[in-house]
């Protein structure tokens, strides 16, 4: 299978300690046009993510100095939208969930079909382009979480994007408490479709760029935390509801019914 990227040289930086591994993605991607540039660890990497300011990070999860977690951690703190694929031996539910909800866009278990990886690459790059901001865009606001702005309001709850927090009265004193970008992205779907019923491969798609690798079980973990931050009663949720052989659907409203 031939691999023809649509996308136009790019930047792109490998973190991994495996250096056959990189070596031959970084070839790869080489062949395919693009920029490479390898770092052997996590502190390497942030170095070098500060300097070459990439269009895409490819990175590995156990390594030295400073392990990937860490390093998805900081790259996140400096930019939002930068796309990142982890690369890992690691092939548990529960570090697909953990990396989701620092904001990784996309997941490849070790060891991968070269071609896939490719593919996911390709695909990577080309949501980058389709998310940059165009002229009309900004003009029309056509984007459907865009319309929402740097808020929203529901029942007695705020969550600020801006500032990936959430202010909540659920009971006589108020309560604020940080999100992480994942689950503003999630939020801002279930805003933006009010008494929807969406299914979870939908939810996650318009989110987080659903991959069949990933169990669409992992948006009830947010789910979870959504009544548990927003909710009076998580057991009876009024905002987050449940819809049988379905997926979830956000009512504003908060009505009981």
């Amino acid at each position: 299978m031939s691999i023809v990227t649509q996308n136009t040289s790019k930047k792109i930086l490998i973190i991994d300690d495996e250096k056959h591994i990189a070596e031959a993605i970084k070839l790869n991607l080489r062949m395919m046009g693009h920029d490479v540039l390898h770092a052997i660890n996590g502190f390497e990497g942030l170095n070098f993510y500060n300097e070459y300011t990439p269009h895409l990070v490819i990175v590995d999860l156990m390594m030295p100095e400073i392990d990937g977690f860490g390093v998805i951690t900081e790259i996140r703190k400096r930019d939002a939208k930068i796309p990142i694929l982890v690369i890992s031996a690691k092939d548990q539910v529960k570090e697909k969930i953990k990396c989701l909800s620092l904001g990784v866009d996309d997941y490849l278990s070790k060891p991968f079909d070269l071609d896939e990886f490719l593919l996911r690459v390709d695909r990577l790059l080309t949501r980058m382009e389709w998310n940059k901001p165009t002229e009309e865009s900004v003009k029309t606001g056509k984007n459907e979480t865009d319309l929402l702005g740097d808020s929203f309001d529901f029942g007695d709850h705020t969550v600020d994007f801006k500032n990936l927090k959430a202010y909540c009265n659920k009971s006589d004193k108020p309560l604020s408490f940080d999100l992480t970008l994942q689950e503003i992205k999630i939020l801002k779907v279930f805003f933006a479709h009010p008494n929807l019923p969406m299914t979870r491969e939908e939810i996650l798609e318009k989110a987080v760029g659903y991959q069949p690798g990933v169990s669409t079980r992992t948006l009830d973990n947010f789910i979870v935390r959504f009544r548990k931050y927003f909710e009076i009663d998580p057991k009876s949720p009024l905002f987050f509801k449940s819809v049988r052989s379905v997926g979830y659907l956000f009512d504003r409203q908060g009505d009981l019914n």
